[in-house]
């Protein structure tokens, strides 16, 4: 594959001017990359102060409201907790609690939906996902999970932030923060993601701009952000941005004209790629990465 995708933005308002944009590499976008970013040698700042205390999740000696008791227990996000809350499915020392603000500490048993619960250290960590792994923590089938590749990775229970399909390799996040989960997973936020296509047949220049400017698909209208030629000595190999989470969107968009998707492979998610992660590996995220994704 050739380092550059050269994208066609979709033509609308927004993307106006965007037309004569210099191409980006699958690593490399106009988002900033944690990865690269220069690293200070002192842990101080300009000032020459000490560097603020970094949290790393609950005070054992101070209480904490409800909510944040059951985000750090990677139950859910603050905001689906509250809900949670006052629908009476949580539990602090065997008594139904349903009022917001409540505040808990280590010391108190606290269940959700009869489940105890016990706040862990945030985790952060990036797979480069090979196919073959459904992207779910239970499989009924017994088929083999992107758990089973992240298993012995840390202590904490760690869940996968939205899904690959079985046969879409690339890159994946994992944690047990549900606030960043929730930011990261919902259609408002539009993250961004890149995927790098093999058809099984040359993609004609008109199903390229159709792609581009929106086509219809059972289940709504559906445009790419961006769309290209990888290779443009090959046309069966295509790089397409979507920002959509819908199920399996980027087979359906090329199914839509009669391609079949041979290989699918995401090379970027909100602004982290797989770069220098060989298939089948984790790493855990830098603090400026984590940093960059809470800030996104």
């Amino acid at each position: 594959m050739q380092k550059n995708y050269f994208m066609r933005r979709k033509n609308s308002p927004n993307n106006q001017g965007r037309r004569n944009r210099k191409p980006f590499s699958k690593n490399q976008t106009s988002e900033n990359k944690p990865q690269n970013q220069r690293k200070t040698t002192s842990g101080k700042s300009q000032a020459g102060s000490k560097p603020p205390r970094k949290k790393t999740g609950i005070n054992p000696f101070e209480p904490v409201r409800l909510n944040r008791y059951l985000a750090n227990a990677g139950v859910c996000s603050r905001r689906e907790a509250d809900k949670y809350i006052e629908s009476g499915c949580v539990r602090v020392n065997g008594k139904v609690v349903s009022e917001l603000g409540v505040k808990v500490s280590l010391s108190d048993d606290v269940r959700f939906n009869g489940q105890s619960l016990n706040p862990q250290r945030k985790v952060y960590l990036l797979l480069n996902k090979p196919k073959g792994f459904v992207t779910t923590t239970d499989d009924p089938q017994e088929r083999k999970t992107v758990m089973d590749l992240v298993d012995k990775a840390c202590s904490e229970r760690i869940y996968p932030v939205g899904r690959l399909d079985k046969e879409t390799s690339g890159v994946l996040l994992f944690t047990n923060d549900g606030d960043l989960s929730k930011k990261l997973t919902h259609p408002s936020h539009q993250k961004k993601k890149i995927y790098h296509v093999f058809l099984d047949k040359p993609l004609s220049k008109n199903h390229l701009l159709e792609i581009a400017h929106g086509i219809e698909l059972e289940d709504g209208l559906i445009a790419a952000d961006s769309i290209n030629f990888a290779n443009e000595e090959d046309k069966r190999e295509v790089g397409i941005e979507i920002h959509s989470g819908r199920n399996r969107i980027v087979r359906r968009i090329f199914a839509h004209f009669g391609y079949e998707v041979k290989k699918l492979d995401r090379v970027y998610f909100a602004g982290l790629t797989k770069k220098n992660l060989p298939r089948g590996r984790w790493r855990f995220l830098t603090q400026t990465e984590i940093n960059q994704l809470k800030m996104q």
